[in-house]
C-alpha cells in the first residue's frame, strides 16, 4: 500500500518491513490532541505497528506520572520495554517546587524494575529552557548518568541546541557503556565524535524531511552497528505524513530512507536495527 501525502488525513500503513525492528523511543502516553491515554489504548497501536514489522518498542517516561505509565505498559505488553527519567525541561520546574529529589528517587527506584532497560530521556535542552534553568538541567543530567551506571541500564540522551555541553558532561562524568543519542540532531562532525566514543545514534522521522540534508549526512557517517530508529511519537512524523500524529506504525517510512542514505538493502538495515536494540536493552 502506498501512503499519500497529507497534513490532516489519517496516515495509512506503509509497506511492511521484511524483518522486525524496534521503535527505540516513543511516548504512547501522550496525545497531541490532549486526550487522556490509558493502557488499553496501546493495544491497537502496538498491533498496527507489529503488522508492518515494528514488533518492539521502548516506551519512555519524562516525569513521575509518565514513568509509572511506562513501567505499567512494559509489565502488561510483552513488546514494550520502559525508559524512566526526568526530562531536562521538567527538571527546573520540579526543582522550583521542591520536588526534583523525589522525582530522581523515583527514577532510581524504577530503574531496578526488570522491564525497565533505559534511564532517559535525560540530557540538556537550551531551546525550551533558558539560561536560568541550565544549572538545574545539568545537575539532573549528571544524576541520571549515575543512576544508569548503578542500575546497569542504557542511557538515552535528549540534546536540543546543547551539543557541546552534552558531550562535555558525558566526558566529565564518564558515559555508561551503552549510551544512545535519542533523536540525533547534530551535524556530521558531532556524529563522528559520538561514533568515536561508541555512542549509538537514533534517527527519527526528521531524517526524511526534504530540508534535513545535514542530518542525512550525519547518518551516512554512522556505522551500521551504532544505528537505531525511533518515532519520538506523537511528534516528528516522517514524510509524507508530516503534520499528522506519529506512531510506531510509521517507522518503515524512516527505515527505507535510512537504508537509501546508508547504501544498504532494507533487510540488512532491519537486521542491524534489531540486533543493536537487543544488544543495548536485552531480550524483550
Amino acid at each position: 500500500m502506498t501512503s499519500q501525502p497529507s497534513r490532516r488525513g489519517e496516515p495509512e500503513p506503509p509497506d511492511p518491513l521484511p524483518i522486525g525492528v524496534v521503535d527505540n523511543h516513543t511516548h504512547l502516553d501522550i496525545s497531541r490532541e490532549g486526550a487522556p491515554v490509558n493502557l488499553d489504548d496501546l493495544e491497537p497501536v502496538l498491533r498496527a505497528a507489529a503488522a508492518v514489522g515494528v514488533d518492539r518498542v521502548v516506551q519512555v517516561g519524562c516525569d513521575p506520572v509518565g514513568n509509572d505509565f511506562a513501567v505499567a505498559a512494559a509489565a502488561r505488553y510483552p513488546s514494550v520495554l520502559a525508559g524512566v527519567a526526568v526530562h531536562p525541561n521538567e527538571a527546573p520546574p520540579l526543582a522550583a517546587r521542591g520536588e526534583l529529589e523525589d522525582a530522581l528517587a523515583q527514577v532510581e527506584r524504577l530503574a531496578a524494575h526488570p522491564r525497565v532497560r533505559v534511564v532517559g530521556e535525560t540530557g540538556l535542552d537550551h531551546f525550551r529552557t533558558g539560561p536560568q534553568g541550565h544549572a538545574v538541567q545539568e545537575e539532573s543530567f549528571r544524576r541520571h548518568i549515575e543512576i544508569a551506571e548503578r542500575a546497569g541500564r542504557a542511557l538515552q540522551i535528549h540534546d536540543r541546541d546543547a551539543h557541546e555541553d552534552v558531550l562535555r558532561v558525558l566526558a566529565e562524568e564518564g558515559a555508561p557503556p551503552r549510551t544512545v543519542m535519542h533523536c540525533f540532531s547534530g551535524g556530521p562532525a558531532m556524529a563522528r565524535e559520538c561514533v568515536r566514543r561508541g555512542y549509538h545514534l537514533s534517527f527519527s522521522g526528521t531524517v526524511t524531511f526534504k530540508n534535513a540534508k545535514e542530518l542525512r549526512d550525519s547518518l551516512a557517517v554512522t556505522p551500521l552497528e551504532l544505528v537505531l530508529v525511533e518515532t519520538d511519537a506523537p511528534y516528528l512524523t516522517p514524510h509524507p505524513w508530516r503534520g499528522a500524529a506519529n506512531s510506531p506504525m510509521l517507522v518503515p517510512l524512516t527505515v527505507r530512507v535510512m537504508a537509501s542514505v546508508l547504501g544498504v538493502a532494507v533487510p540488512t538495515l532491519c537486521e542491524a536495527l534489531s540486533a543493536n536494540a537487543e544488544r543495548l536493552y536485552g531480550p524483550w
